[in-house]
């Protein structure tokens, strides 16, 4: 006869799952897949693996690591999951998954307003640069619409300065809204005017006409869409 599992042993091998997670998680714009890939990190996040791999989160689910590693990178833009650096004893930095932006999403008085502007950032991004953004390059697009505030429409528009300088590089983004946000500057048709009489000026510095850049692409982000 099989010897039964002592009750205390199972009662211990569990993890709490939020009822509102439960309840709530399509009113923040998420499936099953979703919810089933953050309760899987929560779970190796309480067995001391807080960095579990896309290959080892894929093997408790029904997808592969390739799509697990695509849901990873969408719940990071979305701001449901982030990637945080610690330090260890030994000064040693690491990296490690955070769900406080799941939980102070799903337990504020009130379920934000899905923002369609602001999920069609990372695509353009993305498109832009040819490539997935990484973890870090997501972060810093998540600060500029969080912790700074700029509105989805100015940051597409400094990217679009960027390509046009050809710059394309995260710091050169972020160096554009610092000067814009330096001059007063909170919307796309300030960010036009501002773009327009500075190229202005540096088009008439110029001494060598024939090495005049080719602007037609800029006035045209400049004059709208």
């Amino acid at each position: 006869m099989t010897k039964a599992i002592p009750f205390q042993q199972i009662l211990l091998n569990q993890i709490q799952i939020p009822t509102k997670l439960l309840t709530s998680y399509k009113e923040y714009g998420m499936d099953e897949k979703d919810v089933m890939l953050l309760l899987q990190i929560h779970r190796f996040i309480m067995n001391s693996n807080e960095f579990p791999t896309p290959n080892e989160l894929a093997s408790y689910l029904t997808i592969d690591e390739k799509e697990c590693s695509n849901v990873l990178r969408k719940l990071i833009q979305k701001g449901f999951l982030s990637i945080e650096q610690i330090e260890n004893d030994q000064q040693q930095l690491g990296e490690v998954y955070s769900l406080d932006p799941l939980w102070e999403k799903i337990f504020s008085k009130e379920a934000p307003e899905p923002d369609q502007e602001d999920g069609t950032i990372f695509i353009l991004f993305e498109q832009e640069f040819g490539r997935p953004l990484s973890p870090f390059e997501i972060e810093t697009v998540n600060v500029w619409l969080d912790e700074d505030e700029l509105a989805p429409s100015l940051i597409k528009a400094a990217l679009r300065e960027s390509v046009l300088m050809g710059k394309l590089n995260f710091k050169y983004i972020d160096r554009i809204l610092r000067e814009w946000k330096k001059k007063g500057i909170n919307t796309v048709e300030q960010a036009r005017e501002f773009s327009k009489a500075f190229h202005t000026n540096q088009t008439n510095k110029s001494s060598n006409p024939s090495k005049k850049r080719d602007t037609s692409f800029y006035y045209n982000w400049l004059e709208g869409e």
